[in-house]
């Protein structure tokens, strides 16, 4: 199939496009990689009468570190961050999510911005956001806001940024030393959607005690989930198998995921706690501080 009729409009800078989503709101999607929107338009998911190109915008592809914290042009290629010598070196947990992300091809023209604007709860990049308690900048015509991950996501494929705002910016903080990370997923093959992903953020001290975890899944609800619950039972203790075990298991029992083509949902709880599990045990001997336990 081919999309519906639409307007396309051309943005030159970002105040280009902020005045295009101003003029029509509702009826405009932002094209950045495309690789997400165009297949929807094709097969009619996706109707926008007016599409806003964002690809002609400069100044919205570049990676910075400042200040421990990372930010990147909601424009950059998901293919230049897996190149980064700075992503690999103060981010390894993006690196690891990129590479999952469909195919060389797809990350050649798939950006930050864009797969964190679409918010498929399957994604990657939402999940590390939410993992790390990143946050993302947009802007309006009424200015720029800072909106944190915990209150970006809403539902599928719908985030609290509005129909009138340009997202601009992600921001993930640099993680301390003595940090380990995993992304792991389960799916039929390399590059598909996940069924299951883990996120697991673990920094511990000298001794080997927790002192932060963090934990989000993807592919389980209508959002990335973070489990709060599960992190509390990893934080001042040392990261034993067992201590693993049950805050994999509080993961599990956190979520509810539904039946799909792929798995029924009990099949994806058990996944969970497998794969977090696996995902926690990945990080923790990434730490670099201690001996594994």
């Amino acid at each position: 199939m081919k999309p519906s009729a639409f307007e396309y409009v051309r943005a030159t800078s970002v105040a280009d496009a902020i005045d295009a989503l101003a003029r029509h709101e509702f009826e405009a999607k932002i094209l950045a990689g495309g690789q997400s929107l165009v297949p929807l338009m094709n097969f009619r998911l996706a109707a926008p009468t007016v599409l806003v190109d964002t690809n002609g915008v400069d100044g919205l592809s570049y990676i910075k570190r400042t200040n421990g914290t990372l930010a990147f042009g909601a424009m950059t290629r998901q293919g230049a961050i897996e190149d980064s010598p700075i992503v690999a070196e103060s981010c390894p947990l993006l690196l690891e999510a990129t590479k999952l992300v469909g195919h060389r091809t797809v990350r050649n023209r798939g950006t930050i911005g864009g797969s964190i604007a679409h918010a498929d709860p399957s994604a990657e990049y939402p999940a590390v956001l939410l993992a790390l308690d990143g946050d993302v900048v947009v802007e309006g015509a009424s200015g720029q806001r800072v909106i944190p991950a915990s209150e970006l996501f809403l539902t599928v494929c719908t985030t609290s940024i509005a129909p009138n705002e340009l997202l601009t910016e992600v921001r993930l903080p640099v993680l301390p030393a003595g940090t380990g990370s995993a992304f792991l997923e389960l799916n039929r093959r390399h590059g598909d959607w996940a069924i299951v992903g883990a996120v697991a953020v673990v920094t511990v001290d000298a001794r080997g005690i927790c002192e932060e975890a963090r934990i989000a899944l993807a592919g389980v609800d209508a959002t990335p989930v973070r489990c709060h619950a599960a992190e509390s039972v990893l934080q001042g203790e040392h990261l034993t198998e067992q201590v693993l075990a049950e805050a994999a298991r509080q993961c599990a029992g956190a979520v509810h995921p539904g039946d799909d083509l792929h798995a029924t949902g009990d099949y994806k709880r058990a996944m969970v706690r497998v794969f977090v599990e696996r995902a926690l045990r990945l990080a923790r001997d990434r730490c670099g501080r201690i001996e594994n336990v």
